[in-house]
């Protein structure tokens, strides 16, 4: 559990007497799954479904441990590294995308592979080796370690550095000022990426955007449904995992935006009763790898405490989907077969 806050006043009313004290839950509208973690999540239960157990996934297929947990009980196995994929087995590349350096190694190991990508990432990586292939450096905004950092990183390595916030700017060397372009993970915030380009603007006048933005439609979304209800909130309650980056981007965006303060829980289990002490307003949203039923959890818990009115805060109507990856319209399992002969 992730959790920042400021003081706030220690007395609660609590009953009926907290109903009438104007006890509120403001429940942001996007929230939850986006396209592309639906897509990916879709994409497991299918494959299981059609080829059965086991199927190997490179990596957390999304960044959340209940949804982890709730393919590996259906027969999904997570692994680190490709060397773990027993050969002529099927693997499935996490939603984050991978390096090409991984598709060689899947090839090496006679594998047959799902790629479940999520199709801005993907954009994100065709940028990458567009620009490296006109000879820019490429700046990427991210943050290192990231899954998807690497495997952005890995399509163009000889030319793309990493920055990692505003106060990496001032490391950045290019070659020529005049070819330098960025490129940003998908889930960051929106606020802190622009600081950062912004500072890479005022050391590269010549520094050239994207052709569109990299951060997507639902992190941005999900952040400015949070800046809608955070002057209002004495407490936002995020949910999502600590190793889920636009979630914890949430946290800080809420309470950048005034909230009293802001918790990240996996659960309603992770809860504590003492943040409610003052609180009369409580907003609600969620990471975009995070199921609904996970808020659903969240909101009973609340309502068992006295947060029974719940209102909306609708910032967008999402309607993208994705459609599945192609490999599940073939046999796998036979590929996979024939790939262990050769």
């Amino acid at each position: 559990m992730t959790a920042t806050s400021r003081p706030s006043p220690a007395a609660t009313p609590s009953g009926d007497a907290a109903r009438r004290a104007g006890k509120r839950v403001l429940l942001a509208a996007p929230r939850g799954y986006c396209a592309g973690v639906d897509r990916a999540v879709i994409a497991v239960e299918k494959a299981l479904e059609q080829y059965g157990a086991p199927i190997y996934v490179r990596h957390e297929i999304v960044h959340n441990k209940y949804v982890v947990k709730t393919l590996e009980n259906k027969g999904a196995i997570f692994v680190d590294r490709t060397a773990e994929v027993p050969e002529g087995s099927i693997v499935m590349f996490s939603a984050h995308g991978v390096a090409p350096v991984v598709h060689e190694e899947a090839a090496e190991r006679r594998l047959a592979t799902i790629d479940a990508t999520c199709p801005l990432v993907t954009k994100v990586h065709k940028e990458a080796v567009r620009f490296a292939a006109e000879d820019y450096d490429i700046l990427l905004i991210g943050h290192d370690g990231h899954e998807e950092v690497i495997g952005t990183s890995g399509e163009a390595p000889d030319h793309i550095t990493l920055v990692d916030g505003p106060e990496d700017v001032a490391n950045v060397e290019v070659r020529d000022e005049s070819k330098v372009v960025w490129l940003s993970q998908t889930t960051l915030s929106v606020d802190e990426t622009m600081e950062t380009v912004d500072a890479l603007k005022q050391k590269f006048p010549l520094l050239i955007a994207p052709p569109s933005d990299d951060i997507c439609y639902a992190t941005q979304n999900r952040q400015i449904a949070v800046k809608q209800m955070g002057a209002d909130a004495d407490l936002v309650i995020v949910v999502g995992s600590k190793n889920s980056s636009n979630s914890v981007r949430l946290v800080e965006v809420a309470l950048g935006a005034g909230a009293g303060s802001s918790y990240l829980v996996d659960g309603a289990d992770e809860i504590e009763e003492a943040w409610l002490d003052g609180v009369t307003t409580v907003g609600v949203t969620s990471g975009a790898s995070v199921p609904e039923v996970l808020v659903e959890g969240v909101l009973e818990w609340l309502s068992q405490h006295g947060f029974e009115d719940v209102e909306i805060v609708k910032a967008a109507e999402e309607t993208i989907t994705f459609s599945l990856p192609k490999e599940l319209r073939r046999d796998l399992r036979a590929e996979a077969a024939e790939l262990a002969k050769k």
